[in-house]
């Protein structure tokens, strides 16, 4: 475990510096070291107490698409008009979906059930995210579409809000409209932070900076909170729509169905937090945003938390390939380094 570094005081962001990042991964060769992966961990206690910490947990930094659990809660606190039994549809609120078919389709049944259409989204054209899904996308003929983008149910639960609450569609992302405002309200408040700096996303929206120990405290909440809050209703429409969340296939829907009544969400540049039921929590930043080092790093780090290591064999180690077959492996190092074989590997998301 390192020294703790210098955390901002209650309600203050946190500090805008290079993070102090430690090994937490290697790729082993044939025997041999061949890479490093380096980042920051941290593992909170049912009473949010820091149970573990590697590296700089405090540092500022963008969760990514590991936000968008927080943003879904900041959405239906700011009037979002989703009936409290359209758990699919909260769930694609917070998803960084794959673009399968039946993610397209309730995105456009959130937009079509409000009178609204692709065209009042204000999202980057993209197309599917899942390789499979992409593949089928561009065989068909199709190109960069705002409802293919992986945060299509985002975009639209925002604009479903703007709608509600009589605010402009037109400039929905600006940080300065009213919806973006209560966004980073919610994110503060569940963070217990302000936030440190303001950028934009790679789907267009504004993008809040906060610490890991910050977004990880957060996610635990939405866990632990009671039953009618909009924190547990988000929290129970993910875990109840894990292939809606991000898709089939993909390491973050195996693993709440690995860990039942588990809340997972990843976000790009290595970003992964995982939220009990109890409250205890992870979270993980690779330091380089490889993908690849993210899920062995969170399954050590879960195996931290107490869960058991056969539930986390399957996410523990990415395999080396050489010549057509496995010669090494990518696995947790140093202080979260396993104490035997984790077992066999999962092709990476």
């Amino acid at each position: 475990m390192n020294h703790p570094t210098p955390r901002a005081a209650p309600g203050e962001p946190p500090a805008v510096r290079t993070p102090g990042h430690v090994p937490l991964a290697h790729v082993v060769r044939g025997g041999v070291v061949e890479g490093v992966h380096h980042g920051s961990v941290v593992v909170l206690a049912a009473d949010g107490g820091v149970e573990f910490l590697a590296g700089d947990i405090e540092a500022a930094f963008y969760p990514r698409s590991a936000l968008k659990p927080l943003q879904a809660v900041g959405l239906l606190r700011a009037g979002l008009d989703l009936a409290e039994d359209d758990t699919e549809a909260l769930a694609l609120t917070a998803a960084s979906h794959s673009g399968a078919q039946v993610h397209l389709d309730l995105a456009r049944r959130m937009l079509d059930s409000a009178g609204l259409t692709e065209d009042d989204l204000a999202s980057t054209p993209d197309l599917p995210y899942g390789a499979a899904e992409r593949e089928e996308w561009l065989r068909a003929g199709h190109g960069p579409s705002r409802l293919a983008q992986n945060c299509s149910g985002k975009h639209a639960a925002m604009v479903r809000t703007a709608q509600a609450r009589r605010w402009p569609l037109t400039g929905y992302l600006d940080p300065g409209h009213p919806l973006q405002r209560e966004l980073a309200a919610t994110v503060a408040e569940l963070t217990g932070q302000r936030i440190a700096q303001v950028t934009v996303d790679g789907c267009g929206a504004p993008l809040f900076s906060v610490s890991l120990h910050g977004l990880t405290r957060a996610v635990a909440r939405l866990t632990t909170a009671g039953p009618g809050t909009h924190e547990r209703r988000v929290a129970d429409a993910m875990r109840a729509h894990p292939e809606l969340v991000s898709g089939e296939g993909r390491d973050v829907a195996g693993l709440m169905r690995a860990l039942p009544g588990a809340l997972a969400k990843d976000g790009f540049e290595g970003v992964q937090v995982v939220a009990l039921p109890d409250g205890r929590a992870v979270g993980v930043k690779i330091a380089d945003g490889a993908d690849r080092a993210r899920m062995p790093v969170t399954a050590a780090a879960l195996a931290l938390a107490g869960v058991d290591p056969d539930l986390l064999a399957p996410f523990a180690r990415t395999p080396v390939i050489g010549g057509g077959r496995e010669v090494g492996s990518l696995r947790a190092a140093g202080a979260l380094a396993p104490v035997s074989d984790p077992g066999p590997a999962v092709p990476a998301a």
